[in-house]
């Protein structure tokens, strides 16, 4: 599958901000056999005086912004050309628990890839009991590592109700699973915390979603939208596999990954410092288009 991406982030600010600095994350990477960047660019309205790029541990891109001077309003554009590979899902080949226990204590590494990072509690995902017991009883209900995975998926889509008025960015995952609402992130969060809890490492995955319009109906613009998804990973032979709550589905060829963390923290699209008073307004539009 091929697509193009177009995002825009705009920020309007009430007074003026300045001596602002910036970490974005909105760009995708190439990753060996799921996907392939052919061409990317990100821009920002007003020119930064300063804009460095750089990889971070977890191989996420991440570009650098500053501005000294005084300015309004903020606008982040992305556009990117990516190639998705579209692959019939692999057979389950994981352990059960006590399975993946054994491959986790006799696995060393540590490096950007290893599970052992998305084991603990990470800032915006503590482990608490409640959410913990939910995940145990997808862990009674099935055989192995990825079949749990897959059933606590679809508990978290058939008992929670998408809505976005009911939680914020800074919404805790204890707290969205007794709402039982939220969006995506919120979802994620909570499965996150829940798979952690019973010692399946877990990891978040930030992205785009291609939607697909109801029949005859046209494709609006900018309906498309930043999305996340879960990362697990099932032991030594299945790897790491994806997982979207909110769909209830595995990540498949319309996921473009932007990057992956620990939580929503280590890959936002944006981050920073800056000097202002009063509050600011935020937009997002999001394209993606498949290239036929």
């Amino acid at each position: 599958m091929l697509y193009d991406v177009r995002l825009e982030l705009h920020y309007d600010y009430e007074g003026f901000v300045h001596g602002d600095r910036h970490l974005v994350r909105v760009a995708p990477q190439s990753i060996p056999g799921v996907q392939r960047v052919i061409a990317v660019s990100v821009s920002f309205d007003p020119r930064p005086q300063t804009e460095t790029t750089f990889v971070d541990f977890f191989g996420n891109l991440v570009t650098t912004i500053a501005y000294p001077g005084y300015h309004d309003r903020l606008d982040v554009r992305l556009s990117a050309r990516v190639g998705v590979e579209d692959e019939t899902p692999k057979a389950d080949l994981s352990p059960n628990l006590a399975g993946l226990q054994q491959e986790l204590a006799t696995l060393w590494s540590l490096d950007a890839n290893s599970p052992h990072h998305f084991l603990a509690p990470s800032p915006r995902v503590a482990l608490s009991k409640p959410i913990s017991d939910y995940a145990r009883e997808s862990l009674k209900r099935t055989m192995s590592v990825q079949a749990t995975a897959m059933d606590f998926c679809l508990s978290i889509h058939r008992d929670f109700a998408y809505d976005k008025e009911s939680t914020d960015v800074d919404t805790a995952p204890l707290e969205a699973f007794h709402l039982k609402r939220g969006v995506c992130q919120d979802f994620v969060h909570v499965m996150i915390a829940g798979l952690r809890g019973i010692g399946i490492p877990a990891a978040y995955v930030s992205g785009f979603l291609r939607t697909i319009p109801p029949k005859g109906k046209p494709r609006l613009e900018g309906a498309d939208a930043m999305h996340a998804w879960v990362r697990v990973w099932c032991g030594q032979h299945a790897g790491w596999v994806e997982f979207d709550p909110t769909n209830a589905m595995l990540a498949g060829p319309d996921h473009i990954t932007i990057g992956h963390g620990r939580d929503y923290a280590d890959i936002s699209p944006i981050v920073g410092v800056l000097r202002t008073s009063g509050r600011h307004e935020t937009k997002q539009s999001v394209d993606v288009i498949r290239v036929e």
